[in-house]
């Protein structure tokens, strides 16, 4: 609690993490908020590897275009902000984000929405992630036993390339097993270190 004091008092940010904008639920980005927290225990040494920030409101069961839109204006700005903090504050490079989305129930596709299901986007930011794309779209007449989407890339791949390669942590030994490599890291921790 008294690390938590301290960066409190010691953090200033450089960037605005609020939106003046009413999107989906209210003037104040609930995801931009949490980023905040999150550059705060980052850049005043708490020691924190890992952190995890959630932005809800996906589950859209209908309407979901209009939602959808409404959303990612929201982690557009939360995401914004908190990419332009750490890199002002010398950051960036030392940083990377993941994100993944699923969506609405099974009524949801009867009323212009979308199921969960076992394939998912997942987007990287940061300096030490290479852009591109990885992995293949989703085809939507080829579908698993339950009628989901059949992933191309196992998201514990994605978690064990930021395991092993950003954070140098062994990576099998926390997931269990070893995946296909998807190498998306300009430069693994190892090579640098």
């Amino acid at each position: 609690m008294s690390t938590l004091r301290t960066s409190a008092a010691t953090y200033q940010p450089m960037a605005d993490y609020t939106d003046k904008v009413q999107l989906v639920y209210s003037s104040k980005n609930q995801l931009a908020a949490a980023l905040q927290l999150a550059a705060e225990l980052i850049v005043t040494g708490t020691g924190v590897k890992l952190l995890h920030v959630t932005l809800g409101g996906f589950d859209t069961h209908y309407t979901e275009l209009n939602r959808h839109d409404d959303l990612m204006g929201y982690l557009d700005s939360a995401v914004g902000a908190f990419y332009q903090d750490l890199a002002l504050m010398a950051w960036r490079t030392r940083c990377s984000l993941r994100r993944g989305r699923s969506s609405a129930g099974a009524e949801g596709k009867r009323q212009r929405g979308t199921d969960h299901g076992a394939a998912a986007p997942l987007l990287l930011i940061g300096d030490p992630v290479k852009g591109g794309l990885y992995g293949e779209a989703p085809s939507l007449t080829s579908l698993d036993g339950s009628g989901n989407l059949k992933y191309a890339v196992d998201f514990r791949s994605v978690y064990q390339e930021i395991l092993g390669g950003h954070l140098g942590a062994g990576s099998s030994q926390i997931l269990g097993a070893s995946f296909d490599r998807v190498p998306f890291l300009k430069a693994p921790v190892a090579a640098t270190v």
